[in-house]
Protein backbone atom coordinates (compact mmCIF):
# COMPACT_ATOMS: atom_id res chain seq x y z
CA UNK A 1 0.00 0.00 0.00
CA UNK A 2 2.78 2.70 0.36
CA UNK A 3 4.06 1.67 -2.73
CA UNK A 4 0.70 2.71 -4.55
CA UNK A 5 0.77 5.75 -2.01
CA UNK A 6 3.60 6.83 -3.27
CA UNK A 7 3.21 6.20 -7.17
CA UNK A 8 -0.09 8.45 -6.73
CA UNK A 9 1.43 11.32 -5.07
CA UNK A 10 4.14 10.87 -8.00
CA UNK A 11 1.73 10.72 -10.59
CA UNK A 12 -0.22 13.76 -9.33
CA UNK A 13 2.88 16.03 -8.65
CA UNK A 14 4.07 15.13 -12.28
CA UNK A 15 0.47 16.00 -13.70
CA UNK A 16 0.53 19.47 -12.00
CA UNK A 17 3.76 20.05 -13.88
CA UNK A 18 2.78 18.64 -17.00
CA UNK A 19 -0.86 21.30 -16.64
CA UNK A 20 1.64 24.06 -15.77
CA UNK A 21 2.97 24.41 -18.99
CA UNK A 22 0.20 25.52 -20.19
CA UNK A 23 1.10 29.06 -18.64
CA UNK A 24 4.32 29.34 -20.97
CA UNK A 25 2.57 28.62 -24.31
CA UNK A 26 1.74 32.24 -25.13
CA UNK A 27 5.69 32.95 -24.98
CA UNK A 28 6.31 30.35 -27.87
CA UNK A 29 3.80 29.83 -30.64
CA UNK A 30 5.30 33.50 -32.40
CA UNK A 31 2.27 34.86 -34.46
CA UNK A 32 -0.12 31.95 -34.40
CA UNK A 33 -2.82 32.13 -31.92
CA UNK A 34 -3.63 29.61 -29.02
CA UNK A 35 -6.09 27.78 -31.19
CA UNK A 36 -3.22 27.15 -33.64
CA UNK A 37 -1.87 25.86 -30.71
CA UNK A 38 -4.57 24.14 -29.62
CA UNK A 39 -5.36 22.37 -32.67
CA UNK A 40 -1.89 21.14 -33.27
CA UNK A 41 -1.69 19.65 -29.50
CA UNK A 42 -5.18 18.04 -29.77
CA UNK A 43 -4.40 16.04 -33.00
CA UNK A 44 -0.89 15.01 -32.20
CA UNK A 45 -2.40 13.89 -28.86
CA UNK A 46 -5.59 12.20 -30.58
CA UNK A 47 -2.94 10.73 -32.88
CA UNK A 48 -0.52 9.43 -29.66
CA UNK A 49 -4.18 8.02 -28.58
CA UNK A 50 -4.87 6.06 -31.68
CA UNK A 51 -1.46 4.22 -31.56
CA UNK A 52 -2.25 3.18 -27.55
CA UNK A 53 -5.72 2.09 -28.81
CA UNK A 54 -3.64 -0.14 -31.50
CA UNK A 55 -1.29 -1.24 -29.46
CA UNK A 56 -2.98 -2.26 -26.55
CA UNK A 57 -3.85 -6.27 -26.34
CA UNK A 58 -8.29 -6.77 -26.19
CA UNK A 59 -8.52 -3.10 -26.22
CA UNK A 60 -12.20 -3.88 -28.71
CA UNK A 61 -13.93 -5.12 -25.63
CA UNK A 62 -13.21 -1.54 -24.02
CA UNK A 63 -14.69 0.29 -26.86
CA UNK A 64 -18.46 0.30 -25.95
CA UNK A 65 -20.58 3.28 -27.35
CA UNK A 66 -21.25 3.95 -23.78
CA UNK A 67 -16.87 4.12 -23.26
CA UNK A 68 -16.82 6.06 -26.10
CA UNK A 69 -19.55 8.45 -25.64
CA UNK A 70 -18.35 9.20 -21.90
CA UNK A 71 -15.28 9.66 -23.08
CA UNK A 72 -16.03 12.03 -25.64
CA UNK A 73 -18.54 14.42 -23.67
CA UNK A 74 -15.06 14.29 -20.94
CA UNK A 75 -13.33 15.46 -23.52
CA UNK A 76 -15.33 18.19 -24.57
CA UNK A 77 -16.04 19.47 -20.90
CA UNK A 78 -12.10 19.12 -19.66
CA UNK A 79 -10.53 19.98 -22.96
CA UNK A 80 -12.39 22.22 -25.58
CA UNK A 81 -15.05 23.46 -22.93
CA UNK A 82 -12.28 24.44 -21.02
CA UNK A 83 -9.93 25.72 -23.38
CA UNK A 84 -12.29 27.96 -24.70
CA UNK A 85 -13.25 29.25 -21.38
CA UNK A 86 -9.63 30.06 -20.18
CA UNK A 87 -9.18 31.65 -23.61
CA UNK A 88 -12.00 34.31 -23.27
CA UNK A 89 -11.27 34.86 -20.01
CA UNK A 90 -7.38 35.74 -21.06
CA UNK A 91 -8.95 37.80 -23.57
CA UNK A 92 -11.25 40.34 -21.75
CA UNK A 93 -9.83 39.98 -18.56
CA UNK A 94 -5.59 39.93 -19.39
CA UNK A 95 -3.68 36.99 -18.81
CA UNK A 96 -2.95 37.80 -14.57
CA UNK A 97 -6.36 37.58 -13.59
CA UNK A 98 -7.80 34.13 -15.04
CA UNK A 99 -4.93 32.14 -13.19
CA UNK A 100 -5.71 33.86 -9.70
CA UNK A 101 -9.28 32.42 -10.26
CA UNK A 102 -7.91 29.09 -11.50
CA UNK A 103 -6.42 28.92 -8.38
CA UNK A 104 -9.96 28.04 -6.77
CA UNK A 105 -9.96 24.54 -8.59
CA UNK A 106 -7.92 22.44 -6.08
CA UNK A 107 -9.55 24.19 -2.91
CA UNK A 108 -13.44 23.41 -4.38
CA UNK A 109 -12.36 19.70 -5.16
CA UNK A 110 -10.64 19.03 -2.33
CA UNK A 111 -13.93 20.47 -0.06
CA UNK A 112 -16.30 18.88 -2.74
CA UNK A 113 -13.65 15.12 -2.54
CA UNK A 114 -13.76 14.95 1.34
CA UNK A 115 -17.37 15.84 1.35
CA UNK A 116 -17.68 12.78 -0.61
CA UNK A 117 -15.25 10.30 0.32
CA UNK A 118 -14.95 11.57 4.02
CA UNK A 119 -11.22 10.85 3.60
CA UNK A 120 -10.28 12.87 7.02
CA UNK A 121 -11.90 15.31 9.73
CA UNK A 122 -12.16 18.16 8.67
CA UNK A 123 -9.93 19.80 11.38
CA UNK A 124 -7.42 17.41 10.07
CA UNK A 125 -7.46 19.66 6.53
CA UNK A 126 -7.53 22.94 8.09
CA UNK A 127 -4.05 23.56 8.55
CA UNK A 128 -2.78 22.83 5.23
CA UNK A 129 -5.81 23.96 3.37
CA UNK A 130 -4.73 27.53 5.36
CA UNK A 131 -1.65 27.02 3.69
CA UNK A 132 -2.45 26.74 0.05
CA UNK A 133 -4.96 29.56 0.46
CA UNK A 134 -2.27 31.80 2.37
CA UNK A 135 0.37 30.95 -0.92
CA UNK A 136 -2.06 31.02 -3.42
CA UNK A 137 -2.77 34.90 -2.82
CA UNK A 138 0.11 35.50 -2.09
CA UNK A 139 1.42 34.09 -5.45
CA UNK A 140 -1.75 35.88 -7.19
CA UNK A 141 -1.77 38.84 -5.13
CA UNK A 142 -0.58 41.40 -7.88
CA UNK A 143 -3.56 40.20 -10.17
CA UNK A 144 -5.92 42.75 -8.78
CA UNK A 145 -3.40 45.27 -8.60
CA UNK A 146 -3.14 49.04 -11.25
CA UNK A 147 -0.58 47.10 -12.59
CA UNK A 148 -2.90 43.48 -13.17
CA UNK A 149 -5.59 45.47 -14.57
CA UNK A 150 -3.78 47.21 -16.94
CA UNK A 151 -5.09 44.57 -19.57
CA UNK A 152 -8.18 44.27 -18.62
CA UNK A 153 -11.24 44.94 -21.48
CA UNK A 154 -14.10 43.31 -19.52
CA UNK A 155 -14.64 42.24 -15.99
CA UNK A 156 -18.00 41.60 -16.81
CA UNK A 157 -17.25 38.92 -19.52
CA UNK A 158 -13.89 37.83 -18.11
CA UNK A 159 -14.51 37.00 -14.55
CA UNK A 160 -17.67 34.82 -15.35
CA UNK A 161 -15.29 33.29 -17.77
CA UNK A 162 -12.96 32.47 -15.71
CA UNK A 163 -15.53 30.76 -13.34
CA UNK A 164 -16.94 28.68 -15.72
CA UNK A 165 -13.46 27.42 -16.29
CA UNK A 166 -12.96 26.91 -12.67
CA UNK A 167 -16.73 24.96 -12.82
CA UNK A 168 -15.66 23.02 -16.05
CA UNK A 169 -12.55 22.24 -14.70
CA UNK A 170 -14.16 20.58 -11.16
CA UNK A 171 -16.53 19.02 -12.82
CA UNK A 172 -13.88 17.16 -15.19
CA UNK A 173 -11.99 15.63 -12.16
CA UNK A 174 -14.51 14.66 -10.44
CA UNK A 175 -16.61 13.21 -13.45
CA UNK A 176 -13.17 11.79 -14.77
CA UNK A 177 -12.75 10.23 -11.40
CA UNK A 178 -16.52 8.11 -11.30
CA UNK A 179 -15.25 6.45 -14.76
CA UNK A 180 -12.79 5.20 -13.73
CA UNK A 181 -13.79 4.31 -10.38
CA UNK A 182 -16.65 2.51 -12.70
CA UNK A 183 -14.62 0.84 -14.90
CA UNK A 184 -12.42 -1.07 -12.94
CA UNK A 185 -11.10 -3.44 -15.56
CA UNK A 186 -9.95 -0.60 -17.85
CA UNK A 187 -6.22 0.05 -17.96
CA UNK A 188 -5.69 4.11 -17.19
CA UNK A 189 -3.64 3.78 -20.91
CA UNK A 190 -6.71 2.97 -22.48
CA UNK A 191 -9.49 5.27 -20.92
CA UNK A 192 -6.92 8.29 -21.05
CA UNK A 193 -6.25 7.16 -24.74
CA UNK A 194 -9.95 7.40 -25.42
CA UNK A 195 -10.19 10.74 -23.67
CA UNK A 196 -7.21 11.99 -26.30
CA UNK A 197 -8.80 10.87 -29.17
CA UNK A 198 -12.08 12.39 -28.62
CA UNK A 199 -9.95 15.35 -27.60
CA UNK A 200 -8.67 15.55 -31.16
CA UNK A 201 -12.12 15.12 -32.96
CA UNK A 202 -13.56 17.45 -31.31
CA UNK A 203 -11.33 20.33 -32.28
CA UNK A 204 -10.82 19.49 -35.43
CA UNK A 205 -14.95 19.53 -35.66
CA UNK A 206 -14.39 23.28 -34.17
CA UNK A 207 -11.65 24.10 -36.91
CA UNK A 208 -13.75 25.18 -39.78
CA UNK A 209 -16.35 27.39 -37.15
CA UNK A 210 -13.05 28.43 -35.69
CA UNK A 211 -11.32 29.56 -39.11
CA UNK A 212 -14.70 31.66 -40.18
CA UNK A 213 -14.81 33.57 -37.32
CA UNK A 214 -10.83 34.18 -37.68
CA UNK A 215 -9.53 32.55 -34.38
CA UNK A 216 -7.06 30.63 -36.26
CA UNK A 217 -3.97 31.76 -38.18
CA UNK A 218 -2.49 28.94 -40.24
CA UNK A 219 -4.69 29.80 -43.27
CA UNK A 220 -3.25 33.39 -43.18
CA UNK A 221 0.21 32.65 -41.90
CA UNK A 222 0.55 29.34 -43.97
CA UNK A 223 0.87 25.76 -43.30
CA UNK A 224 4.40 25.06 -44.48
CA UNK A 225 7.50 24.30 -42.25
CA UNK A 226 9.17 27.16 -42.70
CA UNK A 227 6.58 29.64 -41.39
CA UNK A 228 4.58 27.08 -38.94
CA UNK A 229 7.88 25.15 -37.87
CA UNK A 230 8.15 26.28 -34.44
CA UNK A 231 4.41 25.63 -33.94
CA UNK A 232 4.58 22.43 -35.04
CA UNK A 233 7.77 21.47 -32.72
CA UNK A 234 6.02 22.94 -29.39
CA UNK A 235 2.67 21.81 -30.04
CA UNK A 236 4.06 18.21 -30.44
CA UNK A 237 6.51 18.57 -27.25
CA UNK A 238 3.56 19.84 -25.28
CA UNK A 239 1.31 17.28 -26.65
CA UNK A 240 3.56 14.64 -25.65
CA UNK A 241 4.71 15.56 -21.88
CA UNK A 242 1.59 18.31 -21.13
CA UNK A 243 -1.39 16.36 -22.63
CA UNK A 244 -0.96 12.44 -22.58
CA UNK A 245 1.79 12.82 -19.61
CA UNK A 246 -0.74 14.94 -17.62
CA UNK A 247 -4.23 12.91 -18.31
CA UNK A 248 -1.89 9.74 -17.87
CA UNK A 249 -0.62 10.88 -14.93
CA UNK A 250 -3.70 12.36 -13.01
CA UNK A 251 -5.83 8.93 -14.10
CA UNK A 252 -3.01 6.89 -12.22
CA UNK A 253 -3.31 9.83 -9.08
CA UNK A 254 -7.22 9.28 -9.45
CA UNK A 255 -7.05 5.68 -9.13
CA UNK A 256 -4.24 5.60 -6.37
CA UNK A 257 -5.93 8.66 -4.32
CA UNK A 258 -8.22 10.06 -2.45
CA UNK A 259 -9.95 13.17 -4.28
CA UNK A 260 -8.98 15.30 -1.48
CA UNK A 261 -5.57 14.87 -1.20
CA UNK A 262 -5.56 14.72 -5.62
CA UNK A 263 -6.33 17.74 -5.44
CA UNK A 264 -4.05 19.49 -2.84
CA UNK A 265 -1.37 17.86 -4.55
CA UNK A 266 -2.89 19.83 -8.12
CA UNK A 267 -2.35 22.84 -6.67
CA UNK A 268 1.11 22.46 -6.78
CA UNK A 269 0.71 23.78 -10.96
CA UNK A 270 0.67 27.30 -9.30
CA UNK A 271 4.08 26.55 -8.25
CA UNK A 272 5.52 25.32 -11.09
CA UNK A 273 3.91 28.13 -13.31
CA UNK A 274 5.41 30.50 -11.34
CA UNK A 275 8.40 29.51 -12.08
CA UNK A 276 8.18 28.53 -15.20
CA UNK A 277 6.98 32.00 -16.08
CA UNK A 278 10.12 33.49 -14.20
CA UNK A 279 12.53 31.43 -16.51
CA UNK A 280 10.53 32.24 -19.81
CA UNK A 281 11.01 35.48 -18.14
CA UNK A 282 14.46 35.08 -17.59
CA UNK A 283 14.03 37.52 -14.11
CA UNK A 284 14.27 36.65 -10.80
CA UNK A 285 10.89 36.56 -8.62
CA UNK A 286 9.46 38.84 -6.16
CA UNK A 287 10.12 38.24 -2.11
CA UNK A 288 6.09 37.99 -2.12
CA UNK A 289 6.38 35.17 -4.93
CA UNK A 290 9.05 33.37 -3.41
CA UNK A 291 6.82 33.37 0.17
CA UNK A 292 3.58 32.44 -1.81
CA UNK A 293 5.32 29.52 -3.29
CA UNK A 294 7.22 28.71 -0.11
CA UNK A 295 3.40 28.85 1.67
CA UNK A 296 1.70 26.34 -0.72
CA UNK A 297 4.74 23.62 -0.85
CA UNK A 298 4.66 23.66 2.82
CA UNK A 299 0.65 23.06 2.58
CA UNK A 300 1.17 20.34 -0.18
CA UNK A 301 3.94 18.20 1.87
CA UNK A 302 2.01 18.90 5.38
CA UNK A 303 -0.93 17.78 3.28
CA UNK A 304 0.59 14.19 2.19
CA UNK A 305 1.91 13.71 5.57
CA UNK A 306 -1.57 14.12 7.11
CA UNK A 307 -3.29 11.88 5.05
CA UNK A 308 -0.14 9.06 4.55
CA UNK A 309 -0.42 9.13 9.08
CA UNK A 310 -3.92 9.19 9.04
CA UNK A 311 -4.80 6.89 6.34
CA UNK A 312 -2.61 5.27 4.80
CA UNK A 313 0.00 3.98 7.67
CA UNK A 314 -3.03 3.31 9.77
CA UNK A 315 -4.45 0.89 7.55
CA UNK A 316 -7.58 2.93 7.27
CA UNK A 317 -7.06 3.28 3.27
CA UNK A 318 -9.83 5.24 1.03
CA UNK A 319 -8.92 5.41 -2.14
CA UNK A 320 -10.50 7.32 -4.47
CA UNK A 321 -12.13 4.59 -6.57
CA UNK A 322 -14.28 3.16 -3.79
Amino acid sequence: MDRLFYVGVSAALFAAFAFSLNFVVPFIIGDYSTFDFALIRHVVSALVGLYILFSEKGVMRHLTLRNCVQAIWLAFVGYVGYFLTVTGAAFFAGPVIPPAFLGLVPIVLMVIGNQRQASLPWRSLMAPLALVLVGLGLVNGAAFTAEGLDTVQSLWIGVPLALAAVGLWVWFALSNQAALAARPDMPSSVWSALILVGGGALMLAFYPIGASMDLFRLPTLGFGWSAAGNLYVWGTTLALLATVGGVWAWNIASRSLPVALAAQLIVSETAFGVIGGLVVHARWPTPIAVTGVVVLIAGVVLSVRIFYDRQFASGKTVLANE
